[in-house]
């Protein structure tokens, strides 16, 4: 069941950390994201359902928003 399993990886500064998660949500096609810090170690992981509504993100957003404070850079794993 893996084999249909599209995952994209990708560097990013950690202030433009939320603007990409909030960009990746509005796509509509991610399934899960995972947000690894400068070592590989993965920070954060959610999912993303279809239809999520801002008052249920807000909480994640938030999270993130933490992990950007602190992070100069991340890499995003975005499964699809």
């Amino acid at each position: 069941m893996d084999e249909n399993k599209n995952i994209e990886e990708f560097s990013i500064n950690g202030e433009d950390l939320v603007a990409k998660i909030k960009d990746i949500v509005k796509q509509g096609n991610a399934k899960k994201i995972i947000i690894k810090g400068r070592e590989g170690n993965e920070i954060l992981s959610f999912p993303v359902t279809v239809g999520v509504a801002g008052i249920v993100l807000a909480p994640v957003l938030a999270a993130v928003g933490a992990v950007a404070a602190l992070a100069t850079e991340c890499t995003i794993v975005i499964e699809r």
